[in-house]
């Protein structure tokens, strides 16, 4: 299953660059930070949630999905407001 998310990620990682050198888009130090970090908290979040629930801890999996979930959503959603307000700024 990690091999499968592995390619999708590293081929939509490779999209992205790909767009965005298309658009001429460039982006700062502190979206690229926000971005990783937000998507490691996504990937650990699926992660420990999986295995919680395959250890029939329903409950430790509902733990891990609002504890590093939310953040991880939040990251995300304000690295991409970050670039949508720059890019139409411009």
């Amino acid at each position: 299953m990690w091999l499968i998310i592995s390619f999708v990620l590293g081929a939509l990682l490779l999209g992205l660059v790909m767009w965005l050198r298309a658009r001429h888009v460039s982006l700062t130090w502190y979206e690229w930070v926000l971005g990783i970090i937000g998507l490691a908290l996504l990937l650990s979040t699926i992660l420990f949630a999986t295995d919680a629930l395959g250890e029939t801890e329903p409950k430790a999996a509902t733990m891990f999905l609002l504890v590093l979930g939310i953040p991880a959503v939040i990251l995300l959603a304000l690295s991409w407001q970050l670039i949508v307000r720059r890019v139409n700024k411009a």
